[in-house]
Parts: structure tokens; sequence; C-alpha cells
């Protein structure tokens, strides 16, 4: 942020221009809300994140990571909402705002959407890859060298671990896993005992690599890889012996994959969800995707095979699976193809080597994470771990990932006789398995290992430390809007808070309490908790903020999110708006509240950032005739994180934080002209330009700069 936007900025927030906008009338005699359809608005998300795969200043690599981004967020997509959809489509049965008129408009905007990627890939990605001496050949493209190294990798590497299935009642379709490759085989001739069964499958193990590197020698210091499928289709033949090879085609099914534990009617969740694991490649079939050159036979045959409508079926030129490309950013050692490497400095407010314990008695602590190290929130545990003083570490876990530091002073902790009660929450979507395997790990070694309350997924993120001082016991703690993790700490935006504060560590302390004995949680100090109090607060803070307003006082309203998608706080955006509350909405994803509707929500504006990193903090902001409020949390303004997780959201008093805070998380994005995009009336976005005057801004370009540890000068 520049000198000058800083000192306008400082200390309330400015309003950012109010973009040009289509005029969205709406009916007379229906001046309410029409709220977003939410999974077109998942997907307008998906198309912000494709379109820095598409800007030629990217880095070359990182584009096709971005490119990779996509298919992954579609892929995860298609396991968790696209089901409801193809349900309603299949059985003609309208429910709950699916139908199959749902599922038609969202079929088609995922094919656009998906056809548009692999021309990407074909026509902009892979030709300039090309002109970088990198390569990925195919069959039709080798030379005579080239093909015998391939066929020597096929027989010696590959071929032992495929087991062609030949289709007839003995052998029926093999189960084939959740995103799985695979190819399909049409036979001509008849099989060693004279029948004529025509179709084969061909199940490629996951243990495989999907990308080789070819020898160096004659490739004039290229790069050059080949794909596994191309390794697998040049090779076909020698899988069938004695039997014509005639169509075949790759193909990929997506799973629905969202586990359902009923928790009333399990006695051990743990054990529930491991076996619900074992059954998650397995599920509802939702997609199909075929390689493009799929005959009708054998698409045909597999839509029945998996029980399949038509649109559901995604024809691609290229990989199957774009996922798996990633490990080209991994192949390619070229950093001129790379976003060049940041290096987040250690946290400002903290001094290495200093106690933490010190510190902390002289006031809270803020941690803007990627841009300052995560290091400082494991050092913290670790003095804690290593301190003979500290007699009890209570801690939650969500997302932590299966190798993680944290998890092993943790283990430590336990070891030097410590009272160590983790909360971990075993429902974390996609790191069930992880999660179950650190709660075995820790209830096997003596420490106290809860799952939450039961129906309700613990999605706070809070550590807290309790040390002996002289005579008395004194607390410490940590709240973070982010993940205890390590590696995505260095990917997303998040911030973290270490503070000594009595009263907000007699809360979290309470809050512990409650998770691991189901007791009523007692009135709390500074903490809104999920789903108590925290979504009835907020909105009687907005219906506040409305009255003032109407009094004509000085109002307004800023908050930062991934999603917003709940309808009672939506509701409450609309009516503070309609009362003269000047509201901001910085959302990453998903948002279903239109702004800028004449007579509906002209005091409302939102737009998205996508950038380099993540966007994932949460960050709320009230202020009402001078006086401000201002709130971190790990809750989404989502139905299921207000009601039917436990969350937190925690007031920051401390005044130089609180601005820190506002300025790094609010003004900075509200001044983006790089990476921002504004959301139209019509749920469209609008890509934020430069200013008229001047160069472009990004804010996380700024917070980078700003304290970098190579080069920034960053400012305590």
């Amino acid at each position: 942020m520049t000198k000058e936007q800083e000192a306008n900025a400082s200390p309330e927030i400015c309003m950012r221009q109010t973009p040009s906008t289509p005029v969205v009338t709406t009916p007379p005699t229906s001046p309410a809300v029409r709220f977003l359809d939410r999974d077109q608005s998942i997907l307008a998300f998906n198309e912000r994140v494709l379109d820095w795969a598409k800007r030629p200043e990217v880095p070359l690599l990182e584009r096709l990571r971005f490119l990779c981004i996509v298919s992954s967020n579609l892929d995860e997509f298609f396991e968790v909402r696209a089901a409801l959809h193809l349900t309603a489509a299949v059985q003609q049965e309208a429910k709950a705002g699916y139908s199959e008129q749902s599922f038609q408009t969202l079929s088609a905007s995922v094919h656009d959407m998906v056809e548009r990627q692999y021309a990407l890939y074909n026509d902009a990605l892979m030709p300039e890859f090309a002109r970088h001496g990198i390569r990925v050949v195919s069959h039709g493209d080798r030379n005579a060298a080239q093909r015998r190294w391939v066929k020597n990798y096929f027989d010696t590497e590959v071929r032992p671990l495929l087991i062609p299935v030949g289709l007839d009642p003995s052998h029926p379709f093999p189960q084939v896993a959740n995103k799985s490759l695979n190819f399909i085989v049409r036979l001509g001739g008849r099989d060693a005992f004279g029948r004529e069964n025509d179709i084969a499958i061909v199940k490629v193990p996951r243990v495989l690599p999907r990308l080789i590197h070819m020898p160096d020698k004659g490739s004039h210091k290229k790069s050059l890889f080949v794909s596994l499928s191309s390794v697998i289709r040049a090779h076909l033949t020698d899988l069938f012996p004695g039997r014509e090879v005639g169509e075949f085609s790759q193909f990929r099914v997506t799973r629905h994959s969202d586990l359902a534990v009923d928790e009333d009617d399990v006695r051990n969740l743990r054990t529930a969800l491991r076996l619900g694991l074992e059954q998650r490649h397995y599920g509802q079939a939702v997609r199909l995707e075929v390689s493009s050159g799929c005959s009708e036979y054998l698409s045909a045959f597999l839509l029945r095979q998996f029980n399949l409508p038509a649109q559901s079926l995604y024809r691609v030129h290229g990989p199957v699976n774009l996922v798996r490309l990633t490990q080209l950013v991994d192949l390619v050692n070229d950093p001129k193809l790379l976003f060049p490497p940041y290096k987040a400095c250690y946290p400002v407010q903290l001094v290495p080597g200093q106690s933490f314990f010190e510190r902390l008695k002289h006031g809270d602590v803020s941690i803007h994470q990627p841009f300052e190290s995560f290091g400082g929130v494991l050092d913290f545990l670790r003095e804690a771990v290593n301190d003979p003083q500290v007699l009890a570490i209570r801690q939650t876990i969500y997302r932590t990932g299966p190798d993680s530091e944290l998890m092993v002073l943790l283990r430590e902790a336990v070891r030097r006789g410590k009272e160590v009660t983790v909360v971990l929450e075993l429902k974390a979507r996609f790191d069930e398995e992880a999660n179950i395997n650190w709660a075995e790990m820790l209830e096997s070694i003596g420490a106290q290992v809860v799952y939450g309350v039961v129906g309700l997924k613990t999605h706070a993120k809070m550590l807290l430390v309790t040390r002996r001082e002289g005579k008395h016991l004194k607390r410490y703690a940590h709240l973070s809007t982010g993940n205890y993790n390590p590696n995505t700490a260095r990917l997303y935006t998040d911030v973290s808070y270490l503070t000594a504060d009595a009263d907000l560590t007699a809360d979290i302390d309470n809050v512990f309490v409650h998770m691991a004995s189901q007791s009523k949680l007692p009135r709390l100090n500074r903490l809104l908790v999920a789903p108590f109090q925290l979504h009835r607060k907020l909105i009687e803070k907005m219906d506040a903020l409305g009255e003032a307003a109407k009094l004509g006082k000085d109002t307004r309203i800023v908050a930062k999110m991934n999603a917003l998608t709940d309808e009672a706080l939506m509701h409450a955006l609309v009516r503070a708006g309609r009362c003269g509350v000047k509201i901001d909405l910085v959302v990453r994803g998903a948002c279903m509240l239109p702004a800028g509707v004449p007579g509906v929500t002209d005091n409302i504006r939102v737009r998205s950032v996508v950038g380099r990193f993540l966007e994932h903090s949460r960050v709320f902001y009230f202020r009402c005739a001078g006086v401000e409020t201002l709130y971190l949390s790990s809750a989404d303004w989502m139905n299921r994180n207000m009601l039917r997780r436990v969350e937190l959201a925690w007031s920051v008093t401390d005044p130089m934080i609180r601005q820190r805070i506002i300025d790094e998380c609010l003004v900075a994005y509200l001044h983006d002209s790089q990476d921002a995009w504004d959301l139209q009336p019509d749920g469209s976005y609008k890509h934020v330009g430069a200013p008229e005057k001047g160069r472009r801004h990004g804010a996380q370009a700024a917070l980078m700069a700003r304290y970098s540890a190579t080069g920034g000068k960053p400012h305590r």
C-alpha cells in the first residue's frame, strides 16, 4: 500500500469507489433480495482461479499449477456437491432447490469450463512449454530410440503391475475406485476358450507416477517427459496376445465422497469413520471422464455401468486427470518458470529466543501468515513442551496433515509428563484418515483425546497452555483463523493471535471443558462461540448498526471471509444496508448475496481477491459513531459454520493490533487493483482495473514486500 493510501486509510476504513454496474430492476411487488445460486457462485470462484492460468505475465509453471488447482477444485465439487443435483435429475423430482433443471444448468456450466481448461492446456500452455524445451512427448512424436526406451519402461516398470480383466459372467465389471485412471478396450476375435467377450478393463495402479522423465541423451538439453497413459496406450496389444485391440479409451469416474456417519447410532465414532473410509472410494458415481476420441459404443457402455445420464459424460482433449500434471512443476528444474521464492520474516512482534511467556505478560501478539512465519506458533508450543513449569497443554486439531511437527511436539509433551488434551476433529473432510491415525497415536502414549461434541464439527482453532508461576497457575493461549498445518500456513493467509489476557484465556478454558465434558457453557467474557451465540450476536450487531444509521450516526461494516451463504446473516446485511449502513464484504469464494442491486443492496459492495496465496482469514469490523469493534474468527458466514460447528470469534481489544489488522486485512484489500474482482448484481464478477493514474496495487504483493525476510523492512 502506498503512503498516501495508508494515510487516507488510517484510522478508519476507507470506502472504495463504487464500480459501475448494470441496472437490475426488482419486481415492484417484491423488493426482497433474490439470493444467487450457491453452486454457480462456486464455479465463478474457479473462473477467477482459472484467470491466473490465462495470464501470460504469470510464470509458466505457476500457470500450470493454477490450471491444476481448478481441476482439483472441480473434483471436490463433484465429490461433495454434485450428487444432490444428479439424484434430483435421475429421479426427476425437485427437492430443496435441486431439480433436473438445476442439474442441466450446472452441467452446461461445468462442461463449458472444462472445455476452456483443455483448450488453454493444448493451445497455450503446452506450446509455451515447448518453446522452453519442455515437452510431454506423445507416441506419434517419439523417435525410434525414445520408443525403445518407453517399451523397456513398460516391460520392466508397468506391465508387471497390470492385470487386464476381460468381462464375462464370471468376470463382472470390476470395482473402479474414485478418480482412478483406467482403460476400457474393445477386443476382436475370440478368447482362449473360444468366446467373443469383447470388453476388457485395465486398472492403472496408483503407485505409478503419471509423468516419467525420459533420458536426456539426444534431447539437446530439452526436458522430455512421457505420460503413463501414453505408455500404456502404446502397448495395449501386449496385454491381449491373440486378440485384436480395436477401440479403446482412458476413463476416470468421480464418486460422491462426503462421509455421512450417524453419530447417535454408533458407539465409537473413530471405528465408524474408519469403516466409512473403506467405502469412500466406491460411492455413488457422479461424473465420467473419457478421452475425446472415445467411441459412442464404449462411452454408452460406461454410462450404463455407472448408471449416469449423458450429461455426466465429459470428453476431454488430453489427460483425463489434469490434477496429476502438478508433478511437472516438481520435475522441471527451472526457477525462471516459477514465482520468485518468498521467505517470510519471523513475526515482527516477537524476538527469536525471547521467552513467549515473558513477552505475553507485556501484551498480545498477532502474526499475519504467510507474510510472517508460522514458525512463531511452533516456537510457542515448543517452549511450552520444554518448559518444566508448564503443567498442561490443550489443543484443537482440524487439519494438520499426515506429517506434522506440531503433533510430534504434542507427543513429546506427553513423554515429558505434561497433561495433554487434544480435541481432534475426525470428520475434517478428506483429512479423516490422517486425523484417525494421529488420534490412535496420541491415545496409545497416554494423551487425552476427545472428538468434540456429538453432531458438531470442531472447527475452532485454539491452543491453551497452563503454567505454574510461583503460587499461581497462569494461562497462555493461541487462537487462529486457520489450521495448525505448517504446510498450508505457507500458502494460506491467516491471522494467529497469542495472548495471556485473563478473560480471554478463561473463556478458552471453559470451551475446552465444555467440549470434553459436554457440560453447559458458562457466560463468556470475550469469546463468541458457535452454535450458541455467534450467529445471534452477529445479527444483533448488524441490526443495531441499522438502527443507529436511521438516527444519522456514522456506521460501517467490513467483513472478510471465505464464503457467504447463510440466509439469516445475508438478510441482516440487507436490512442494515437499507437503513444506510455502508457495507464492504471481501468474500474469496461462494457469495450468494448480490451487490449493488437498486433498492435492495445499494449500500453493499462485494469483492473477491484471488492471488498467489489462498485468502483464508476471517475478520469482522463494525463501527458506530466512532466506536470500533473488530473480531477475528474461525468461522465463515455459512449455515454449517454457525449452527453445525464449534467455532470461535474473539474481539481484538489492543488498539495497535486492531489498527494493524484493519490496515492489512481489510483496507489493503479494499484498495486492491491487481487481484480483486467486484461482484455485479447479476452474480458475475468484474476484474478491478488499475486506477486511471498510478500502477496496480496488490494487497498480497504489498504485504510480501513489507514482511519479506529477504529485503522487506517490517514495522514493529
